[in-house]
């Protein structure tokens, strides 16, 4: 991998904020549609959150490589050892967990990484790059 091909933390910052305004505007559609209904208990509307607080990043991440804020700012997710690839699933959720319980803290190592991997990448085998399509070259 080239040195210029790795996302610098400042990138992968504004991807979070923005997936963060995402998460939030989805929490509010699902207020809004439970609002709709006369009686909703608080334990559906508390899973619901849960549900798409953790669900948002792994889904994401595990099916097209990133989330929506990766998308906009060119980024995906892809494994360490095959950059091609999208991780899988489980190892989406163990990447989120890591990410969701460290937080910031976790994206202080991308400066000091060769890769510019943050913790919850080294834990999943995991590497943010930018989003390249694959040109064909004339012969």
């Amino acid at each position: 991998m080239v040195q210029s091909e790795i996302p610098g933390v400042f990138v992968r910052v504004k991807a979070v904020v923005l997936d963060s305004f995402v998460l939030m505007l989805l929490m509010l559609m699902v207020t809004e549609l439970f609002s709709s209904f006369e009686a909703v208990p608080d334990l559906y509307r508390i899973l619901a959150f849960v549900l798409i607080f953790g669900l948002y990043d792994p889904i994401l991440t595990s099916s097209v490589g990133g989330t929506i804020g990766h998308m906009v700012f060119g980024l995906r997710v892809k494994r360490d050892n095959h950059e091609g690839k999208n991780i899988l699933f489980p190892v989406a959720v163990v990447r989120f967990l890591v990410k969701a319980t460290l937080g910031w803290i976790s994206l202080v190592t991308v400066m000091g990484h060769k890769q510019g991997k943050a913790i919850h990448d080294m834990v999943a085998r995991s590497v943010v790059v930018y989003h390249t399509k694959n040109l064909k070259v004339a012969a």
